[in-house]
């Protein structure tokens, strides 16, 4: 089973986030997804996915993209860019790659959460990610 959490009601699809009610989900065996960011301006959907995660106690954080993973440079504009199967997240706030904002990366830094960057359009790919296949790119802590 499954449920999607956000910080506003969205019809019936979705429930209003709480710590409590995440975590009773998990107790139960579920898979949740956290949508639609923090419902505040001015703080991108990363830093929500982020922060629900440091909130949960996440082991790590999936993160469906609309690219397949981590570049040292924009694939759509540069057709030699490098895909990374693996860095640090110290790494990726250095060379300041824009895979996830920068609020979003110095929180997972300092809250040491690692994630998988993986693309959204991929066939299976949220099944494979969730059973840890090695697509898209992992960002240690």
């Amino acid at each position: 089973m499954t449920s999607i959490l956000t910080p506003f009601e969205v019809g019936t699809m979705t429930k209003l986030f709480s710590k409590d009610r995440a975590n009773k989900y998990f107790s139960k065996g579920m898979v949740v997804f956290f949508a639609g960011g923090t419902g505040h301006p001015y703080f991108s959907t990363d830093t929500g996915v982020v922060l629900r995660a440091i909130e949960v106690e996440a082991d790590v954080i999936l993160l469906a993209k609309a690219i397949d993973g981590v570049y040292d440079s924009d694939p759509k504009s540069n057709p030699d860019a490098k895909k990374f199967d693996e860095l640090s997240i110290d790494e990726v706030v250095e060379k300041k790659l824009q895979v996830i904002d920068l609020t979003a990366s110095m929180m997972a830094l300092e809250n040491r959460v690692p994630m998988l960057v993986f693309g959204l359009d991929e066939k299976d790919s949220i099944i494979r990610a969730a059973n840890d296949e090695n697509i898209g790119t992992r960002i240690t802590v």
